[in-house]
C-alpha cells in the first residue's frame, strides 16, 4: 500500500479522487489520469475504506423512520425475490428527511431484523414497513408500526417506504457500472453508496475525501 502511496504525486491523487466523486470505475479514471489501473483500483479500495471508517451513527434514528430489506447481485435462474440464491441480503433504516444506513444480514428473519430496529430506534418512532411477516413483532413493541401492503399499493398518504427503497434503487444503480462486486469487497461498496446518499452534493463529498485523506498521509 504504502509503494502505490508514494507513487501518486498530489495532483494525481486529486485527480483520481475527482473520478470517484464522478463514480467513474477505476478503469476508466487510470485511462484518463494516466496511472495504472491497479494503482486506480488500490486507491479506490483505499477511499471506500476510509468512507467506511468514517460512517458516524452514534445517534438513534427518532421520529418517522422507513425500514425494508432487500437482494444484492446474484444472477441465477430459479428462486426469485425474498431469498433469492446467490444475493446478499441487506437491511436498511432511513429517518425521513434524514440519513440512511445499512447493513448486511444473514436473513430477513425477525430475530435479525428486530434488534436492529430496537438499537437503531428510539421508542415511540414511527416505523415504516412492508407487509414481510418479520415485522408483525413491531405490532407490540414500543413503536408505532406501520405497514403498506405492496401487492396492493405502494402508497397511502404518507404511509410508505419510498425514501428507503429509492436508496435501494440509487444503491444498486452505482453498483451495477461494475459488472459485479465480489462478496468480500461488498460491505464497502455498500458504505460508499450509503454515504453518497447522506451527502449527494459532489462538492461536500469531495471535501470530505481530501480531508480524510491528508489525515492519513
Amino acid at each position: 500500500m504504502n509503494k502505490n502511496r508514494s507513487k501518486l504525486t498530489k495532483a494525481q491523487r486529486l485527480k483520481l479522487i475527482e473520478h470517484f466523486v464522478a463514480g467513474s470505475t477505476a478503469r476508466t479514471t487510470a485511462a484518463i489520469v494516466g496511472v495504472n489501473k491497479n494503482t486506480a483500483q488500490i486507491f479506490f479500495h483505499r477511499l471506500r475504506e476510509i468512507i467506511a471508517r468514517n460512517q458516524n451513527f452514534g445517534l438513534a434514528f427518532t421520529g418517522e423512520v422507513e425500514v425494508d430489506e432487500s437482494y444484492f447481485g446474484g444472477r441465477r435462474k430459479g428462486k426469485r425475490g425474498r431469498g433469492a440464491a446467490g444475493k446478499v441480503p441487506v437491511f436498511g433504516l432511513l429517518k425521513r428527511g434524514g440519513r440512511v444506513f445499512a447493513e448486511i444480514i444473514p436473513d430477513a428473519k425477525s430475530q435479525t431484523l428486530i434488534p436492529i430496529i430496537q438499537e437503531k430506534v428510539t421508542p415511540d418512532s414511527i416505523v415504516y414497513t412492508d407487509s414481510l411477516p418479520s415485522y408483525n413483532a413491531l405490532d407490540v413493541s414500543e413503536f408505532k408500526h406501520l405497514r403498506i401492503n405492496h401487492s396492493k399499493l405502494f402508497a397511502e398518504k404518507g404511509n410508505h417506504i419510498n425514501g428507503i427503497e429509492n436508496f435501494w434503487n440509487q444503491a444498486k444503480r452505482h453498483m451495477r457500472k461494475f459488472n459485479g462486486v465480489p462478496k468480500k469487497n461488498f460491505r464497502l461498496f455498500l458504505k460508499e453508496c450509503e454515504w453518497r446518499f447522506n451527502f449527494p452534493s459532489p462538492k461536500i463529498q469531495l471535501k470530505m475525501l481530501i480531508r480524510w485523506l491528508e489525515s492519513e498521509y
